[in-house]
């Protein structure tokens, strides 16, 4: 998925504990060969090549993953939504570190994004599209559905004290480390200084996802463009610069946290979900990052 993932874990029994992070390893192998928009043969763009011209007949795992990603699409009121892939391509965001397009090329994707082009077919378990060139991008979810994956392994594999982390973005704290009862201790960075952090948190059975406009950007004309692309304009969102979610599954603060990004504090201090938390940093001076009330 285009990803780094990393374990750190912790126990008694060392040859228990590496069959475990192996297996881990081994889990999130496989979902890439399932997920990731980078291999040709994964089932991912295989609907991506074929939805549009027919049905594709899916796995059951991956039929779920796609009926969850509607489910946030609907919630999220279209700020999440998978269909994003033509958008992500046209910016030069997909292999790449963007570039400006013409208005005219912004409007011809917008054309193919919107999740309701996608259509599944529960007693066939199969996806189809609507019309050519809608394209799936499992970058705002798939880290996260894996990363809970991940942990799933450990703990049937007798671990209860472990990190699990994709790209840093992703992270997932299972129970707590020796002399830290409080949990995994994670900071977040201050999007506007890479060498300072505004905020820590502990992480003790639950996750952090983090959506930056400092991840991946360009600047053109005066103007700074990120990659977390609003797939309801087809421009990236403005107005903020770092979004941290805490909750109890990784797939939750991933998905999530592209909404609160491009919707903003207001609107996620009305759909926060219960049981959430989350870290706001707008681009505005005079407004200090904060968690949400």
């Amino acid at each position: 998925m285009g990803s780094a993932y990393s374990i750190a874990a912790y126990g008694y029994d060392r040859e228990q504990m590496e069959a475990a992070v192996g297996a881990a390893f081994d889990e999130v192998r496989q979902l890439d060969s399932m997920l990731s928009n980078y291999k040709p043969d994964s089932e991912w763009s295989e609907v991506n090549r074929e939805a549009a011209r027919r049905p594709v007949r899916v796995s059951p795992e991956l039929f779920q993953l796609l009926v969850a990603c509607q489910e946030y699409s609907r919630r999220s009121e279209g700020a999440f939504d998978i269909s994003v892939g033509p958008l992500m391509k046209v910016w030069g965001f997909y292999k790449g570190t963007g570039h400006l397009p013409h208005r005219a090329e912004v409007m011809a994707a917008m054309t193919a994004v919107g999740y309701r082009h996608v259509h599944l077919d529960a007693a066939n378990q199969t996806v189809s599209f609507d019309r050519e060139g809608v394209e799936l991008d499992p970058g705002g979810i798939g880290k996260g559905y894996a990363v809970d994956r991940m942990v799933e392994v450990l703990r049937r594999k007798g671990i209860s004290i472990a990190l699990v982390a994709a790209s840093g973005s992703s992270i997932y704290g299972l129970g707590a480390p020796p002399n830290e009862p409080r949990g995994w201790r994670i900071t977040i960075r201050d999007p506007r200084n890479d060498r300072a952090s505004v905020a820590e948190v502990f992480l003790k059975n639950e996750s952090m996802s983090t959506s930056g406009s400092y991840e991946k950007f360009f600047r053109a004309e005066g103007h700074v463009y990120s990659h977390i692309m609003d797939p309801r304009t087809g421009y990236p969102a403005p107005g903020m610069l770092s979004v941290s979610l805490i909750t109890p599954r990784t797939i939750d603060s991933e998905a999530w946290a592209k909404p609160f990004f491009i919707n903003g504090r207001q609107w996620a201090a009305q759909h926060n979900p219960q049981g959430f938390r989350s870290f706001f940093c707008e681009d505005r001076t005079e407004q200090p990052c904060a968690w949400l009330p």
